[in-house]
């Protein structure tokens, strides 16, 4: 039986981030490198090439739809990576009970309840909602991963479920549409603002 995106993307932050001995070297290449085809990106090609299934892989020189998915999951996580030095920013409730990630919109959903920056987030995330290319889609969640980690840089995000998402948005128009409903529903749900004592 095939690995899943979610676990493939899963093991490859698992061994960049080394058990709190990242692989810097390897990190920095992913976060100068926009997509998996740039030279700076080769870095990092020896770990995935080795993670992924064969029939995720690419022949004809071309990203596959895995391929873009998770190349754009772990940039993300480098990214946000970067900002927390010591705490790891991953975290799956499927995985560990114990960790606290949220989904990439979820994380947004909080910055949202911030009245005063709120309009201008919504203004961000409702261009992304409006795109069906993922370049477009990748490339807007790049400048939004800069919010988030200025805001809350320690807040565990779950990388391997925004891969996941990534790859099913490329599979068809009908998928791209059930994932950004389902990117909405997460961004808009947690609106109601917490009180001073209240558990978030």
């Amino acid at each position: 039986m095939e690995r899943t995106i979610n676990q493939i993307t899963y093991e490859i932050i698992q061994e960049l981030y080394g058990h709190g001995n990242p692989n810097k070297a390897v990190l920095a290449s992913i976060r100068s490198a926009a997509s998996m085809t740039s030279p700076r990106a080769q870095k990092v090609w020896p770990i995935m090439m080795d993670k992924l299934e064969k029939s995720m892989l690419s022949k004809n020189g071309q990203p596959t739809h895995a391929e873009t998915a998770i190349y754009a999951a772990l940039r993300l996580y480098a990214i946000h990576q970067q900002s927390s030095r010591d705490a790891f920013v991953y975290g799956s409730s499927g995985r560990d009970a114990s960790a606290d990630g949220l989904t990439f919109f979820q994380a947004l959903a909080n910055l949202r309840r911030n009245s005063d920056t709120r309009e201008a987030l919504d203004r961000r995330v409702q261009a992304l909602f409006g795109t069906t290319n993922v370049n477009s889609v990748i490339n807007s969640m790049t400048h939004l991963i800069d919010i988030l980690k200025a805001t809350n840089p320690t807040q565990k995000i779950d990388y391997p479920k925004l891969a996941n998402d990534l790859y099913w948005f490329q599979k068809s128009y009908q998928d791209a549409t059930q994932t950004r409903l389902k990117w909405g529903q997460q961004y808009y749900q947690f609106i109601k603002p917490t009180t001073e004592g209240e558990k978030k």
